[in-house]
């Protein structure tokens, strides 16, 4: 691992070189549980090899993408494995988009090919005609199907194939590509974030070994989609860092999260934010801590989740960290302290933020300015042999990502798009995405501090919040839209709200939804919240008023006229 600590990309090791190692050291322990099925270290390996010699056949080689279309399942493990002891790259793909979205996320990687599971033929059957791509299928074994995609079927090709490692994995550097990750969307079409087998390295030895302390035998467990880097990078990273076992599920389900762990002798899982509060939105059961899970690690824990979620279900260890996809360095939190992201061990800085202009702050010779101590401020990491940008495979959009002569002439940051704050002995908390940050009666208002306080109002059961304009007002007012138990107590949530908020973050505008448009990392899609604006609300919070009034058609021609001082 020294070679991985001095960042040197010419070193030949991979993903295929740790999975080897395993199918050594490991024979004949537990890799890989899925459903009544278990693979051992000898057998996985065994199968990823059968599907770097089907796809070589088909004629993948180094440096080329591969489109993986298909839920979470071996078969994809199995693919994703077998690309990287070829030198190739896995695409994943958001399996819940469909049309423009899904051809736009096949083309923008540019594939030799597109891999087509049974489960996700009708989807990608929409959009084939428009592609210039050849497409294989891949049967679902767990759930027969019929014929798919009416292509060859690239597992029975595998089911032939050779079982000996292939020469071309002992080729593969650590600067070259493993996978591409799909962004969000959250504000657009997912743009692929690129993965060095460097950067998957350097993460599964932390996850796996400086944070779970893993040993062969134990398990992981991963119901998180698999085009996600918290199931492909920390949960599955995790495992093969350690020799120990990934327990793989095709959806998340609550019900049965906890049986699950159970089942497969889990001792770990990843989360991404949503996930620790769907489970504790279950109700409380003689099971909560009957199980052997005594560490978490990920992302977006919530600050009023965190405590009730480690007291209920008996979590010893929470590990929360801050990365993101397209990112070159991280914060890690490997002292568990509660609502913090940790320290980072790399090159980094924040940025003072003007709200106003929604840019970094600059002072009169035109230098970009660093964030006040206990101010939030753009974190920004530098760009360093040892810190590679390997940005998105469109280098136009990984060039809107840097930032140039911050500090000195020709230095080179990435701008990660958070506000962070530090919070004392280099650790820092998470504030919010600089996208959903506004500004409100110059006030910076942060849309995660005002929707943590707003899911504990009463019978909010979730919500998502934005800016947006309001005609003659400065700024961008606060929306709320409200996913309720019953009707919306708007009385309740407005005095809930001013108990806990300052007066401008308190939002002007409440709309009720039925549920929440979410990608699927369950994060919340506002681009359309923002789109309808305030028009769309049912109550309003008028011009020095603590209380919520029903939008009526007399209010919102006054709001049209912009005569309601805001």
């Amino acid at each position: 691992m020294l070679t991985v600590a001095r960042g040197d990309p010419d070193v030949r090791l991979s993903m295929g070189t740790w999975v080897e190692r395993n199918a050594r050291r490991h024979r004949d322990a537990p890799a890989l549980y899925f459903e009544d099925a278990t693979w051992t270290w000898r057998e996985l390996n065994a199968a990823a090899n059968r599907w770097a010699s089907a796809l070589r056949e088909r004629g993948v080689s180094h440096g080329d993408a591969v489109v993986l279309l298909m839920e979470s399942r071996p078969e994809l493990l199995f693919a994703v494995v077998g690309l990287a002891k070829l030198g190739a790259a896995a695409a994943l793909v958001n399996t819940s988009i469909r049309g423009d979205a899904l051809r736009h996320c096949v083309e923008v990687v540019a594939p030799k090919l597109v891999l087509v599971g049974d489960e996700l033929a009708g989807a990608f059957g929409q959009v084939r005609r428009d592609l210039s791509v050849s497409a294989l299928r891949v049967s679902d074994p767990w759930a027969p199907s019929g014929d798919g995609l009416g292509a060859d079927d690239l597992v029975e090709s595998a089911r032939w194939a050779p079982i000996t490692n292939p020469g071309s994995t002992r080729r593969v550097r650590l600067g070259d590509r493993v996978f591409t990750i799909p962004t969000s969307g959250t504000t657009g079409l997912p743009k692929a974030s690129v993965m060095s087998h460097m950067r998957w390295v350097k993460a599964a030895d932390t996850a796996g070994r400086a944070f779970l302390d893993l040993r062969p035998g134990e398990a992981v467990y991963s119901a998180l989609p698999f085009f996600h880097n918290m199931s492909l990078t920390i949960g599955w990273g995790a495992v093969v860092a350690a020799g120990a076992a990934l327990a793989m599920r095709r959806k998340l389900s609550i019900s049965e999260f906890w049986a699950d762990c159970r089942r497969y002798g889990v001792v770990a899982f990843p989360y991404i934010g949503e996930l620790p509060r769907y489970l504790l939105s279950a109700p409380p059961s003689a099971g909560d801590r009957d199980h052997g899970v005594r560490a978490v690690v990920g992302v977006g824990m919530r600050a009023d989740v965190w405590s009730p979620f480690a007291d209920r279900f008996g979590i010893d260890d929470v590990f929360e960290m801050y990365s993101a996809s397209e990112a070159n360095t991280a914060f890690v939190n490997p002292l568990g302290i509660r609502g913090s992201v940790g320290f980072c061990p790399g090159p980094h800085a924040l940025l003072a933020w003007d709200g106003e202009r929604g840019e970094p702050r600059r002072d009169a010779g035109g230098r970009y300015v660093r964030a006040r101590r206990g101010e939030a401020g753009l974190l920004i990491a530098k760009v360093s042999p040892r810190y590679p940008f390997d940005g998105y495979t469109d280098p136009a959009a990984s060039e809107k990502k840097l930032l140039r002569s911050v500090f000195r002439g020709g230095d080179l940051w990435v701008d990660t798009g958070d506000l962070l704050r530090k919070i004392g002995w280099g650790h820092a908390v998470f504030v919010d995405r600089v996208g959903d940050t506004f500004r409100w009666r110059s006030e910076n208002v942060s849309t995660l501090q005002v929707e943590r306080s707003l899911n504990t109002a009463p019978g909010v059961r979730g919500c998502a919040v934005v800016g947006v304009e309001v005609p003659g007002a400065p700024g961008r007012a606060g929306l709320a839209a409200v996913v309720a138990s019953g009707g919306l107590d708007v009385g309740g949530i407005a005095e809930h709200l001013f108990a806990e908020l300052p007066e401008p973050a308190v939002p002007v505008f409440l709309r009720a939804v039925d549920a929440l448009e979410t990608t699927g990392t369950h994060k919340p899609r506002k681009g359309r919240l923002r789109a309808e604006g305030w028009e769309a609300a049912a109550w309003v919070r008028l011009p020095r008023t603590r209380a919520y009034v029903p939008l009526t058609e007399a209010i919102r021609g006054q709001l049209r006229a912009g005569s309601l001082l805001f």
